[in-house]
């Protein structure tokens, strides 16, 4: 049977494993709270925690049902888009040529195949997206290679529904969301410090914290900025 704290409201699924600290998470969209605690930790030690933290739960709570959303795009005419952090309006023209984009002043210019479906048009944006990406990470990842003494074995690009980043500190392997692409450049990096801070320390312990603090000061700002901007519209899967 699956343990479970309940704190009024709230239902706190726990987890245990080979850690060393207790590691407590609220998860977007809906949410929903988890708790991981070492093997050994009793149950009201755990409840203790949780009961600790409760304020924090709720305010991360609140903050995803008041968190605005962007519109699902149609990739159509005058429609707004974001590229590191600045809105452009579309331009859709269609030609019997190999669907392309161009970037000018304020405007992103779509050329596609005439009566090419908003998938079609989704995927040619998605993978501009992440060919601008690939082009602003290798440069940021070497910088902080030499800041931090590691070394990134490489990095996968994908769409991620409920985090910015991830690390498998193991293979030496980071992971970013394609939606940073939209994000200010300077996001990008923080997301890029953050997963490879965690080549030093595997959890959100206070000695990964502390890394963060000594290396990227600025941290709380803008992970709190990262999560105050708009989350893509999308059918949302926990």
């Amino acid at each position: 049977m699956a343990e479970t704290i309940r704190l009024g409201e709230i239902a706190i699924a726990v987890t245990r494993k080979d850690i060393k600290h207790v590691h407590l998470s609220v998860h977007p969209p809906s949410g929903r709270v988890t708790l991981v605690a070492p093997k050994g930790t009793r149950p009201e030690v755990a409840r203790a925690y949780a009961i600790s933290r409760l304020g924090w739960i709720r305010d991360q709570q609140s903050r995803f049902r008041i968190q605005a959303r962007e519109p699902r795009r149609q990739y159509v005419e005058r429609e707004s888009h974001y590229l590191w952090g600045r809105r452009y309006l579309l331009s859709v023209r269609a030609e019997d040529a190999k669907p392309s984009i161009k970037l000018g002043h304020r405007r992103i210019t779509l050329t596609v195949r005439p009566g090419s479906s908003r998938a079609k048009r989704e995927k040619v944006m998605h993978e501009w997206h992440k060919t601008l990406l690939h082009n602003a990470v290798p440069g940021l990842i070497r910088k902080w290679e030499s800041k931090l003494g590691v070394k990134v074995a490489g990095y996968f690009l994908q769409r991620m529904k409920t985090k910015w980043g991830g690390c498998n500190h193991r293979a030496r392997n980071i992971r970013l969301n394609t939606e940073l692409v939209k994000k200010p450049k300077d996001l990008l990096e923080y997301v890029i410090v953050h997963e490879m801070a965690h080549l030093l320390e595997p959890t959100h312990s206070e000695r990964f914290m502390a890394i963060l603090g000594e290396h990227y000061p600025t941290w709380r700002e803008a992970r709190a900025e990262l999560n105050e901007l708009p989350l893509t519209a999308q059918a949302w899967k926990e």
